[in-house]
Formats: C-alpha cells, sequence, structure tokens
C-alpha cells in the first residue's frame, strides 16, 4: 500500500556516508541533504533546509500525479551504511539500495553516491528525478548531456563538477530537473551514480562505475568495521549502530566532524541554528575515546595525527576545519527559509573565536585512554601534554565561553575549571609512567592540580545548598555538571556529588525524565547563553545522567531511563542533538555525535555495573570488562578482546523484514 509521506521530521531522515562525506535520504527516496566531496562543502541539495527548489535527488516509483511515495519497508543491510527500501506498488514491488562507497585499501573515499533500483516482484515503472542545486540551493549550474557514449549528465558549478550516469539518460526540462524513467520486470535492476570532480575542459566521459562490487566492496568494509568492535553486552545493536555512526563521520584524515548538518533547529521555528560539520576539539576527543572502548583503536590513532600536526597549543581555538585550517567566519544564507522556517540558516561558525578552557581536559584524557588502549606513545604527545599543561597553568584561572560555548559574557564556569584539573591529573600521570620523570615538574603539576581542585570545591558550589553550580558565585545548575564523579574528580559517595546529581535530576529534568543543558527563558537578557528562546532537552547530558546515577548506586533507575532514551532514537537506531518532550520529536543537527557517542558510554558503564547472576543460573552473561567511564578516571582497562555475550538485540519498535535481494554476507 503506497503511503505519502508527510513534512519529514529530522529523525525521518537516514545517513548514508563514507567517511569523506555524507547524505540524508527520505523514506520517499528522496536525498535532501548532500555535501560534496567533503563534509563541509556546500550542499548540492539543500532541500533539507528549504524545498525542493534548493536542491534533491529523488529514485521510487513513478507516480503521475500528486506527492512520491514513503516507502513501505526499509533497513540499514546488516552492521553497514548502505540503506535499503522498499515500496509496494499495485503492480509489484520495488526496491532502492543506497550508499556512498566505503574507503578503499589506501584509506580514500570516492565523493560519490550510488543507487540501485531493483524491482522485486511484478513490474514497476521507476523514475529517477535530479535536481541539483548548487552552492546550497543558490545556483542552478550548468548542465551538459553526453553526446555519445554511456548516458551520464554534468552538473557544472565553479570549480566543481558533478556527474550523473546511469543506464537510463535524463530529459531536461527548462527548470533544469532532469528525470528519466524505466520500467523493471521482477529480477530487473539500474543503477545511477553521482560523482563529484573538479571542473576540466575537454573532460573524458567516465567509465561506468560497477554499482554492485561497489556495494559488495561497502558492505564488506563496514560489516568487518563492525566486527572490530569488542562490545558484547546488552543492546549491542544499539551501541554498534552508534559506533558506526560515529565512524562515518571520522575523516580519512584524523578530523572528526561534529554532525554532517548545519542549522537544523534546536528549537522549532527559532534562531538556535548553528553549523556543525567542523573538527571541534572537545566533541572529537570524546568521539575517540569512546571508540576506543569499544575497542576500535584506528579512528583514535588518525585523530591523534591529526591533532598534533593542526593544533597550536599556544593559539588553540576550540573548532578547525577538516583540512585543519581555521577560517569558519559565520555567515547567513538568506535564501533559504530553514528546516520548517527555522531562520537564520547558518555557514560557518563563530565559537571558533571563543575560549574554551575545558578543551584541554578533553584532550588530555584521550590521550591517556589511547596510551592504555596500547596505542604506543610517540615523542610529540609528552610535548603537546607539557604545552597544553601550561596552557592551563596560564590560563586555568580566567572566565571563559564554557562547554556549551555561550554567546553571552564570559564566565567562570565550573565545568570548564574541573577539566583544567582533568588535564593536569592526565598529564601527571602519563609523565609518572616515563623512565625519567623530572621530580620539579611533577611536583609543580601535583601542586597545580591541588590549586585548582581546591579552587572549585570553594567557589563552585552553593553553600546553603551543598551542590555545585554553573559558574562561581552563581546558583544555576548545569548538567556538566554531572561528569564531575565521572572523571574522577570527587568520589561519587561524597554528598556534594549526589546533591549534585539529585538537584540537576530535579530541577533540569522534563516531564518525561530528560535533561536540559540549563535554564532558558524566552528572552536573550535572562538566559546565561545570551540566546533568545528555549530549546529541548540535550540527549548526551540525559546518557550522562544515565551515567551518573549508576556511579551514585542507583542502577535501576538508571537502566530505566537508558531504555526510555533509546526509544527516541529513528527507526534505524539514529540521533539528533536533541528532543522535544512537547512535540515528542528529535531537533538539532543530525545525527549527533555527541548523542552516539554517550549512548555507547551510557551502555558499557550500565554492562559493567549490572548484576552478575548467580553461577547455576543457566545462560547467564558474565558482567561486561569493558572501560565505561565517559572520560576517562584512570581505574578501566584496555578493551576487552573477547566476546562476553551473545548481541542483543533491537529495542526500538519497528518491524525488522527480510528484504528481497539483500547481500549475502
Amino acid at each position: 500500500m503506497l503511503r505519502t509521506i508527510p513534512t519529514p521530521l529530522i529523525e525521518d531522515h537516514v545517513l548514508l556516508g563514507n567517511t569523506a562525506s555524507a547524505a540524508l535520504v527520505l523514506p520517499n527516496g528522496s536525498i535532501s541533504w548532500a555535501c560534496l566531496p567533503g563534509f563541509d562543502s556546500p550542499a548540492l541539495f539543500a532541500a533539507l533546509l528549504g524545498g525542493p527548489e534548493h536542491g534533491f535527488w529523488r529514485i521510487g516509483p513513478a507516480v503521475p500525479d500528486g506527492p512520491p511515495p514513503a516507502a513501505d519497508r526499509r533497513q540499514y543491510l546488516g552492521d553497514t551504511m548502505v540503506l535499503r527500501q522498499e515500496f509496494d506498488t499495485a503492480s509489484g514491488t520495488l526496491a532502492v539500495t543506497d550508499f556512498m562507497p566505503a574507503p578503499d585499501a589506501t584509506g580514500t573515499a570516492a565523493p560519490r553516491i550510488v543507487r540501485i533500483v531493483e524491482c522485486v516482484n511484478g513490474v514497476v515503472d521507476a523514475v529517477s528525478v535530479y535536481r541539483p542545486r548548487a552552492d546550497y540551493g543558490a545556483t542552478a549550474p550548468l548542465l551538459q548531456r553526453a553526446s555519445s557514449g554511456a548516458p551520464w549528465l554534468e552538473a557544472t558549478a565553479g570549480a566543481g563538477t558533478y556527474r550523473l550516469q546511469g543506464e537510463r539518460d535524463h530529459s531536461v526540462n527548462r527548470d533544469r530537473v532532469c528525470r528519466a524513467t524505466i520500467t523493471l520486470t521482477a529480477g530487473q535492476s539500474a543503477s545511477f551514480t553521482l560523482t563529484w570532480g573538479p571542473t576540466r575542459r575537454g573532460a573524458v566521459a567516465p567509465v561506468l562505475a560497477d554499482a554492485v562490487a561497489e556495494l559488495e566492496a561497502t558492505v564488506h568494509y563496514w560489516e568487518r568495521w563492525a566486527r572490530g568492535c569488542t562490545y558484547r553486552g546488552p543492546h549491542r545493536e544499539a551501541v554498534v549502530r552508534s559506533a558506526l555512526t560515529l565512524a562515518a563521520m571520522c575523516h580519512p584524515g584524523g578530523g572528526i566532524v561534529a554532525a554532517p548538518t548545519t542549522s537544523l533547529p534546536e528549537e522549532i521555528g527559532g534562531t538556535r541554528n548553528w553549523d556543525y560539520r567542523f573538527v571541534w576539539l572537545r566533541d572529537s576527543a570524546l568521539t575517540a575515546a569512546s571508540l576506543l572502548r569499544l575497542g576500535r583503536t584506528e579512528e583514535a590513532r588518525r585523530w591523534l595525527h591529526w591533532l598534533i600536526t593542526t593544533v597550536d597549543p599556544a593559539h588553540l581555538q576550540p573548532i578547525y576545519r577538516l583540512d585543519g585550517t581555521t577560517d569558519l567566519t559565520e555567515q547567513t544564507l538568506v535564501h533559504l527559509p530553514g528546516y520548517e522556517g527555522s531562520r537564520p540558516v547558518r555557514t560557518g561558525n563563530a565559537a571558533a573565536g571563543r575560549l574554551q578552557l575545558d578543551v584541554f581536559g578533553e584532550i588530555a584524557d584521550t590521550l591517556l585512554l589511547a596510551e592504555d588502549a596500547g596505542l604506543p606513545p610517540e615523542p610529540w604527545t609528552d610535548i603537546l601534554l607539557l604545552a597544553l599543561a601550561r596552557q592551563v597553568e596560564r590560563r586555568w584561572h580566567e572566565p571563559d565561553e564554557g562547554i556549551w560555548e555561550i554567546r553571552g559574557p564570559a564566565r567562570h564556569f565550573t565545568h570548564s575549571k574541573v577539566m583544567c584539573w582533568v588535564a593536569v591529573d592526565r598529564t601527571l600521570r602519563l609523565l609518572e609512567r616515563r623512565p625519567d620523570p623530572e621530580p620539579a615538574l611533577l611536583l609543580r603539576l601535583a601542586e597545580l592540580r591541588e590549586q585548582i581542585h581546591a579552587d572549585v570545591c570553594e567557589r563552585g558550589i552553593d553553600a546553603e545548598r551543598g551542590v555545585f553550580t554553573q559558574y562561581y558565585g552563581g546558583r544555576e545548575l548545569d548538567a556538566a555538571l554531572l561528569l564531575i564523579p565521572l572523571v574522577g574528580f570527587l568520589p561519587p559517595d561524597d554528598k556534594r556529588v549526589i546533591g549534585t546529581v539529585e538537584a540537576i535530576q530535579r530541577e533540569l529534568s522534563t516531564e518525561d525524565g530528560f535533561v536540559l543543558r540549563y535554564a532558558t527563558g524566552r528572552h536573550a537578557a535572562a538566559n546565561v547563553d545570551g540566546l533568545a528562546g528555549h530549546e529541548g532537552a540535550f540527549l548526551a547530558c540525559t546518557f550522562w545522567l544515565v551515567e551518573a546515577l549508576t556511579a551514585i548506586g542507583r542502577d535501576g533507575e538508571a537502566r530505566e531511563l537508558f531504555d526510555r532514551l533509546l526509544a527516541l532514537r529513528s527507526d534505524l537506531g539514529l540521533l539528533a542533538e536533541e528532543w522535544d518532550p512537547h512535540a515528542r520529536r528529535q531537533l538539532g543537527n543530525y545525527p549527533q555525535a555527541f548523542s552516539h557517542w554517550a549512548l555507547a558510554d551510557a551502555a558499557l558503564r550500565l554492562a559493567r555495573n549490572r548484576p552478575t547472576a548467580s553461577a547455576g543460573d543457566a545462560g547467564s552473561r558474565p558482567a561486561c570488562p569493558d572501560p565505561v567511564s565517559p572520560i576517562h578516571t584512570g581505574a578501566e582497562s584496555t578493551p576487552a578482546r573477547e566476546p562476553a555475550a551473545e548481541p542483543a538485540g533491537r529495542t526500538f519498535p519497528v518491524r525488522q523484514p527480510q528484504l528481497a535481494g539483500q547481500v549475502s554476507r
């Protein structure tokens, strides 16, 4: 039964990715967002932030009149980034398989989207409707059809050319909308590829790629990658899907983007719309750390190389482009109306120029975890650590914009000070392992660590309530304070820790128990971040609450909250940045690395803390030995290499059909 798709929710989209770039696909077979050749390239399809006139590419059943139908079934093919959607029509069933070819043996990922359309049964008319619009939908590119050879179509805009190839030629109308229709009978298929390349005069028509061979290679790549995840505890499917999503955002050059989209709103109709297609030092460090805990070391190794070749600790900025450059000038795309009218649509990010002292801690912590996970220490590691420690020593007492990179006045954020303590603590631990540590340096670092700790415990707390506050001298709470026991700053049984966790749960939780980052009001002057309006519950913060509750001994409550968080995922296991508790929908850029690594870390902690069944219980599982802290505490072991249990099944309520024609594994 064909169904039409209403205005799509953020979570209706599915991610295609190959570590170099990404695209989003809707249930009706339309690619509404794609940036080629890189994550931060101008979008060729930007209907996500506007409408069809801003670019899309749909493949699905041909429909003479009315909107295109939504798929009746869809799934990723196993543990891969390959999407398959099936459409039931009156005359038969059509399947569309979409993917971006995985990196080759050299680590190079082609800037290409491959789409295979297949008739599963009956006879079905399939259609490809291709409307390229370069520069985020602002430019109708020059279209040129091939005069001979295999059908191909060039869309040229400036220095880039997009080549569409297929087994059917596309006609082009006066609005520069391209269309190809093909009738398929059971067992027949056709393929289309879209490849970016530099614009060159006299270019020869490229050879049509073998779509089936690329599909098989891509499935093999991702399934092999997923087998490298060592976690075997409860909710393994959710953890592995999150890990795959993170891996798709780990560029071969080492940078890790925070999300593959820009300007998906944190409030529908609001102005909290940001470009996340860049490398945040914090986010990338935490992503690398999470993958290390899952047994994946290659992404962390590449990130460490990117870090040392990119970052100058003396002139640290919190955000970089994937190529390591620092120009992230924030601009507004006035021609785009925004997702559901949420303006402005931005490119670049002004937060690159803000001071965020916490990043020293996340970097140092991940360096320690990498060494614990078996990555050999390099000479530059200690050089970088000492340079970071010197910056902490020089600047830890300054006000900053904090983990949430506020656009209001700088403050002495308590979380920033705690992470400065983490930076010194991890540096000290690593240097103590070296064969000939310098005693005077170790003493100096130990004194600095104690000084920061004492300062936080004196100035970062509301003595009357016995809870830590968002910033020195304030009374507001901040969900980032949930990390205090998780980084080892104070033990979980400390009364101040318990009081802070309970206060955050009480005062920053929605009715559903999901956690806000901090309190917001309608007017900018009343908000610590200097922005008007509200935002949704922050999913990563809610996963932190799961961990904090587990740490203070409230395991049952933590597990119940974790299960409710899993239910918020899309049908294919994806999470945006936030959750709207009133409209019950996802908000913010999508999918969001912060949310996915936080999910994986919470699952690891719960697995480690689950009760161990008695020896006589049939089918009992041993406690999961994987390290579990979202920030390294120094007490974890190297990720286990032996499986501990069979994978858990899916936890979200969707039907999982056996799709015809699935690639054999």
